[in-house]
């Protein structure tokens, strides 16, 4: 039997789109959108292919989502060629099936569905759809928000499409993601040879104590929507590679995720407190790639959460975990921002996959919240 999902899902997973590469996945959807009487306007920025789709007027649901994929990995490590969408025991593989091209697929499906039983529909419907979500993140959702604040657009509502699922479909929905702050650490000291310590000034001894009270220090307890502040580091470098050489500089790298009980200025100030703190010559440079945003309650959480209900007869779980997503940037515009997706247990892995029975209950979980908002 022709399954419409899973046919548009296999061919925009056919096109290899490592981001911020587009690969021809937009042409399609726009042109299924367009086929509907949706107004497409192409918003490219950069090196990356975005587009902005609305159809009606008044109240807005925004779908929103991104055409790109991580590189596959090890290619012979995949039972198929990552760019060739396979079926296995009910399940699609192939780079994207999860994150997020299945979601991709659900929500186009979904609209033809919604557009064919309600032609006049009241409200607006629209897509927000980008290139760039798995990369750098700096031409894509953000430069379209930018630009439909300044054209004061209205978005009353905005469903992200990440794979928000954790053990079965629809178990967990997102209403809101912890910020992202990193830090890029240069610890000053004085090169010398390891047998005179007293001629050198060892960065690495130095900043020890300051680090070890960075990781050890409490940021805040959380909240009843996000679990507490975090601080890790991903790097640690010093020294020329020599072992009788004492380093002249040290490079640490940390990042924080962190909650609505703090802001980035607060982590920034008490950070450079603690280093100052030690004595230290340094200096830092920070970096900002999402603040948190929360949908604590509203019409789209529990459209979610009822279309959920409907289909798999389970009451969602509403969480912020995991990394970042671009409502963070959606958020600005809009506040009501959730995110209802495909199961995350193979998302960025070899043999990437979705259970194709899934990829259609999404698509009527996302036909009925259309009916919910917009009728």
């Amino acid at each position: 039997m022709f399954c419409p999902v899973l046919a548009l899902a296999k061919q925009l997973i056919k096109c290899p789109s490592l981001s911020p590469e587009d690969a021809g996945c937009q042409v399609i959807i726009m042109a299924r959108l367009e086929a509907l009487g949706f107004t497409i306007e192409p918003m490219p920025f950069g090196d990356t292919l975005n587009f902005w789709a609305w159809r009606g007027e008044g109240r807005t649901l925004v779908f929103a989502g991104h055409t790109d994929v991580v590189p596959p990995g090890d290619i012979g490590c995949w039972d198929n060629p990552p760019f060739q969408p396979s079926l296995h025991n009910g399940m699609l593989y192939g780079r994207g099936a999860a994150d997020m091209k299945g979601s991709l697929a659900s929500m186009v499906i979904a609209a033809e569905r919604f557009v064919s039983l309600h032609h006049h529909h009241q409200g607006r419907l629209a897509f927000l759809i980008t290139s760039d979500e798995e990369a750098n993140a700096q031409n894509g959702t953000v430069k379209v928000i930018e630009l439909l604040i300044e054209r004061q657009e209205r978005l009353d509502y905005c469903l992200v499409g990440e794979p928000s699922s954790s053990a079965q479909l629809g178990d967990v929905i997102k209403n809101g993601r912890r910020g992202s702050l990193s830090a890029h650490l240069i610890v000053q000291g004085i090169q010398g040879h390891i047998a005179y310590p007293d001629l050198a000034e060892n960065p690495v001894h130095g900043a020890m104590n300051a680090l070890k009270e960075l990781i050890d220090t409490r940021w805040d307890k959380g909240n009843d929507f996000f679990p507490p502040t975090t601080m890790q580091i991903t790097n640690i470098h010093a020294g020329s590679g020599s072992n009788n050489i004492s380093p002249g500089e040290l490079l640490v790298q940390f990042n924080f995720r962190f909650n609505t009980e703090l802001t980035d200025r607060i982590i920034r100030h008490r950070v450079e407190t603690i280093i100052q703190k030690y004595e230290l010559r340094y200096r830092i440079r920070w970096s900002l790639s999402g603040q948190p945003f929360l949908t604590e309650s509203g019409a789209l959480a529990e459209a979610a959460v009822r279309a959920v209900k409907q289909y798999q007869n389970i009451i969602p779980r509403l969480e912020t975990t995991g990394g970042t997503s671009d409502g963070r940037f959606i958020s600005r515009l809009s506040k009501q921002v959730v995110e209802l997706g495909p199961v995350n247990t193979t998302i960025h892995k070899v043999n990437e996959c979705v259970r194709v029975t899934d990829l259609q209950l999404l698509s009527r979980m996302y036909q009925r919240i259309m009916e919910q908002l917009i009728l």
